[in-house]
Order: C-alpha cells, then sequence, then structure tokens
C-alpha cells in the first residue's frame, strides 16, 4: 500500500485523491480560483468536497508572471483569517498550505492544525524551509520552478 501519514492516520494513496484549490489572492493564474470573502471561501471549499476533493490547497500568494512577491506578514495576513475559517467550518478536512515562506508554513501548521505544506520553489526561495518542515514533521510537496515567480516564465530552456 502506498500511503501518506497526515497526522497519524495513513492515508491511502494506492486510490489518486483530489487536492482542490483555493487561492485567497486577487491575483493567481486562474481567476475562477480566487477567493476573498467567507462567504467565497467557504463555498469554495464546499464545491471541493462535494466534488470528491480529500485536500483543500490553500495559497495566498500568486505565482503568476507578472505578480510582485509579497513579504512573509502579506502573505500571512491573507492566510491567517481564511485557515481560521476553513479549520472552524471543515474541522476534519485535510488542509494543504501552497508557501514558499518556512514562517508562514509554520504558524499554519501550529496554529491552524494545516496537515502539509505545498512549495512551489522546492525550498530554494527560502533556506529555512526544510528544517522547518523536518521540526513540523508534516508531509512536504516539493515542487519545482527555475527563478523566482517574477522570471520562471523567462527560464524554461533546459539542456538536460
Amino acid at each position: 500500500m502506498k500511503s501518506i501519514n497526515i497526522n497519524g492516520d495513513l492515508i491511502d494513496l494506492s486510490t489518486p485523491l483530489v487536492m482542490g484549490i483555493l487561492n485567497v489572492t486577487p491575483d493567481s493564474f486562474f481567476e475562477g480560483s480566487r477567493k476573498q470573502s467567507e462567504i467565497e471561501i467557504i463555498n469554495r471549499c464546499r464545491q471541493i468536497i462535494d466534488e470528491g476533493g480529500t485536500i483543500i490547497d490553500v495559497g495566498a500568494q500568486s505565482t503568476s508572471p507578472s505578480s510582485e512577491m509579497l513579504t512573509v506578514a502579506e502573505e500571512a495576513s491573507r492566510l491567517m483569517p481564511a485557515l481560521k475559517l476553513i479549520r472552524s467550518e471543515f474541522p476534519d478536512v485535510i488542509i494543504s498550505v501552497d508557501t514558499f515562506y518556512a514562517d508562514v508554513a509554520k504558524q499554519s501548521v501550529q496554529e491552524f492544525g494545516v496537515n502539509m505544506i505545498n512549495d512551489v520553489s522546492g525550498g530554494q526561495i527560502d533556506d529555512q524551509m526544510f528544517p522547518v518542515i523536518a521540526d513540523l514533521n508534516v508531509p512536504y510537496v516539493l515542487m519545482h520552478m527555475r527563478g523566482v515567480p517574477q522570471n520562471m516564465q523567462s527560464m524554461t530552456d533546459y539542456d538536460n
């Protein structure tokens, strides 16, 4: 059996799971995923669950090529109210946070019981991400990009 440990529960991965996206940012790639008000956030989470989603991946920082990188404080100010609301309305749902900041990951897990971290930078933007994830002992989705969101579209050539 292929599985992932989420808070001590082994989640079976032999059948693919659906991770639904919720962006609490005004400038994410996909306009339909952008949710800002409490009712929009609740409705999007309910939609993900009703459509078979097992995991809700919450992001507060756009990685669109034209986006500006937020500071840790800016990202946290968008993300934490949404996490509080989601955890209150859907206490048992698996929550993933899309961040490349170790401090945001730490606060998300410690304050709101976030179950996993999804890092589009693969630990390359914040050199504290790997030690923090090790301390938190949560699953970590290591993504890959070259550069940062503002220049990654110009760095698409590979020799291998």
